[in-house]
Order: structure tokens, then C-alpha cells, then sequence
């Protein structure tokens, strides 16, 4: 019986400093990550909206979520939207911060930006998990390049070979992930068209 006590305290002792520790490093960690996530938010932004002076964070967002769930993005998370501004103030268009749960490999979380003539300025990965050499292809400059310039209320891929102006070439040998980041950058295009209403 003592043993069984004597090795109940040793473990209860264990698991009382792993636990001081582990809440120790968390504190002394989540400053610096949460710097680090600001940041790589700014430069995503500053990315996908290149000639914008400032961006405003809206703090309410329930209507927009509520809009894209009537038009079927219900999948789809809103994190954060922002007004892109201009030197003036003036706003020039929108940045959406959304997170795709239908990512081959997880959660996507992506920023479009879009101006108020619903013409797309680019979109960014902020998180991607995708299978390497196939679907992490849809990170590279060049595939998302394409976005750019695009103005339509809708974009499609393709396999074949973009004819169209709202067409973007699929990511080769990676459809899940092709229509996943294609279906937020519509869900973006949808709640920018919300905002032009």
C-alpha cells in the first residue's frame, strides 16, 4: 500500500511541474507568436491589396457570414475582414481573411483582395497543408499569380487550358485542392459583391 502511495505522489509531483512548465513556456511563447501571426497577416494583406495605405478591421462581420451562408458557403469560416483604404481614407475595396475546411489536406486559410469594381488584386496563404509537389503547387508565385486582374462574380478552373476570363488553370494532379482555394476565392468574390450592393 505505501509503495502504491509513494508512486501516486511521485507521478501527482510530475505531473504538477509539467504542468507549471508547460503553462510557463506558454507564456513566454504566446507574445512572440502572436507578433509573428500579426505580421504575416500585414504582409498577406499588403500582398493581396498592394495599393492599399491602410487597412481597417471590421469588428462585425455577422452579416457578411450570414450572406455567404444563404449562397451556399456555409463551409466556409470568416476570420477577419478589412477595408482596404487609400492615402485619403477612402475605401478602395476589401480584404477577406477566410479559412476552408475542404483542403485535401485540412484547413485552408487564405486572404483574397478585391476591389470595389470586383476586380481580384491576388490571394495569399496564411496557412496550407497541402500533399507536397501537388497540392503545395497552389503556393507558388506563379500559380497564384493568375488571380490578379481577374474581374468576374465567379471564378472556375480548368484542366484543359484557361479560355475564359474568369478561368484559372487547375493545379496539376490536385483537383481537391484547385476547388477548395477556388471555392474561397468565390465566397470572397460573393461578400465583396455584398459590400458593392
Amino acid at each position: 500500500m505505501n509503495k502504491i502511495m509513494k508512486n501516486t505522489m511521485i507521478l501527482t509531483a510530475i505531473t504538477l511541474v509539467s504542468g507549471l512548465l508547460l503553462g510557463f513556456v506558454h507564456e513566454l511563447t504566446a507574445a512572440p507568436i502572436a507578433e509573428q501571426e500579426a505580421l504575416a497577416k500585414a504582409t498577406a494583406y499588403a500582398e493581396v491589396f498592394p495599393g492599399a495605405e491602410n487597412f481597417q478591421v471590421l469588428e462585425d462581420t455577422s452579416e457578411v457570414e450570414a450572406y455567404l451562408t444563404e449562397q451556399g458557403y456555409e463551409m466556409m469560416e470568416v476570420n477577419e475582414i478589412a477595408e482596404a483604404m487609400d492615402g485619403s481614407g477612402a475605401v478602395i475595396g476589401h480584404v477577406f481573411n477566410l479559412t476552408t475546411p475542404e483542403g485535401y489536406g485540412g484547413n485552408i486559410q487564405m486572404t483574397v483582395g478585391v476591389q470595389n469594381d470586383m476586380t481580384m488584386l491576388g490571394i495569399s496563404f496564411l496557412s496550407i497543408s497541402e500533399t507536397a509537389g501537388l497540392g503545395m503547387n497552389a503556393d507558388t508565385a506563379d500559380w497564384k499569380a493568375q488571380f490578379a486582374g481577374i474581374q468576374a462574380d465567379e471564378i472556375v478552373y480548368t484542366k484543359s487550358g484557361k479560355s475564359a476570363p474568369n478561368e484559372i488553370d487547375a493545379v496539376s494532379s490536385a483537383t481537391i485542392t484547385t476547388k477548395a482555394v477556388t471555392k474561397a476565392v468565390n465566397a470572397a468574390l460573393c461578400a465583396a459583391s455584398h459590400y458593392a450592393e
